[in-house]
């Protein structure tokens, strides 16, 4: 187990000495062990070695500085250089919560982004902010597009986050357009687990438990997820001039990703929304629970939990994917958390 806040100085070093600088880093590191601490560790510190990796590949801009480049009433558009994807999202959110408290609501689009992590973590800064939050990211094809035998659409997740009348505990909706997150793949192979039925693909298209054996992943529920994984990529991608998936497909290369945070501001309704959305958690959560089930669940609620208990009691890392980070640092010369490795 590692405190939070170990976790986090150790994520940082890590980012700084791998290239990027220390503001970025530490918008990095925040986002990652954000995602660590509710139990997503998926989206967590094991994405570090990669990140450093992709900055070593020119993949990612550490010597980004995102510019607004377009803008007209409550639209904004940022070019991120291809900036860490923590970096450039957090400027979505924060623009879009500003563009929304003074027309009602805002759009952010951000162009030219690399890997943005757990989208959740952009809606809930505008949620925390009292406006409900709408966070997408789009990138190159990683998904089986439903019909097709080859990748045609990234796993493009979506986020939703509305605020309560607790600025800390949101309704907050995270999901993938995939049947499992790239990175749980990961995860699965750090941790040495199999993976569920209907998961992924092998190289020949053939569904595969062995996360080490993983071509491509498979859309959630069919048709419904590629389809709705490809209007992300019209709303994130085509509408600001920076296509992914058609350039991915014709092209060779990473064409990079793009995200957008849009922000709706309640008072610009006419309704008593925190009081109304009080009572939709009362109402839900006195549902009977069905056989078997202790507890009928919130969107996010399980990670609101988990992220009490990991502050509590420390955070769990994979073997595998501390292997990885100690080997990292011993190579970056970055000193591990005390009692660690």
């Amino acid at each position: 187990m590692i405190g939070e806040a170990d976790l986090r100085k150790f994520a940082t070093g890590l980012l700084h000495a791998g290239g990027l600088t220390a503001d970025h880093a530490e918008q990095t590191a925040a986002m990652l062990v954000w995602a660590n601490t509710r139990g997503a560790d998926s989206h967590g510190v094991l994405r570090i070695p990669r990140y450093v990796e992709m900055i070593e590949l020119g993949l990612i801009n550490p010597a980004a500085s995102p510019t607004q480049v377009f803008a007209k009433g409550a639209v904004a558009v940022v070019d991120a250089q291809n900036a860490p994807g923590a970096v450039g999202m957090n400027i979505a959110a924060r623009s879009a919560g500003e563009l929304a408290r003074a027309h009602g609501l805002g759009w952010c689009a951000v162009r030219s982004i690399t890997h943005a992590g757990a989208i959740g973590y952009y809606a809930q800064q505008v949620a925390q902010a009292g406006l409900i939050g709408i966070a997408m990211t789009a990138s190159k094809p990683l998904m089986i597009y439903h019909g097709s035998r080859a990748d045609g659409v990234s796993t493009n997740p979506i986020a939703i986050a509305a605020p309560t009348s607790d600025p800390q505990l949101p309704f907050l909706l995270d999901m993938s357009t995939a049947a499992v997150a790239i990175g749980k793949v990961m995860a699965a192979k750090d941790a040495g687990r199999s993976l569920s039925p209907g998961w992924a693909v092998d190289e020949h298209g053939m569904e595969t438990s062995d996360p080490r054996k993983v071509k491509s992943v498979l859309p959630m529920a069919g048709p419904k997820g590629s389809g709705l994984s490809l209007m992300i990529e019209v709303l994130a991608s085509v509408l600001v001039g920076n296509p992914l998936i058609s350039v991915a497909l014709s092209q060779d290369g990473d064409p990079g990703g793009n995200g957008l945070v849009a922000a709706l501001d309640p008072a610009a309704f006419g309704s008593d929304f925190t009081a109304d959305v009080d009572r939709l958690r009362s109402a839900i959560k006195g549902l009977p629970p069905a056989e078997g089930v202790d507890e009928v669940y919130l969107p996010g609620e399980r990670g609101f939990e988990e992220s009490r208990k990991r502050f509590r009691d420390g955070i769990p890392i994979a073997q595998g994917t501390l292997k990885r980070l100690l080997a990292l640092a011993s190579k970056l010369n970055v000193p591990a958390p005390a009692g660690v490795g």
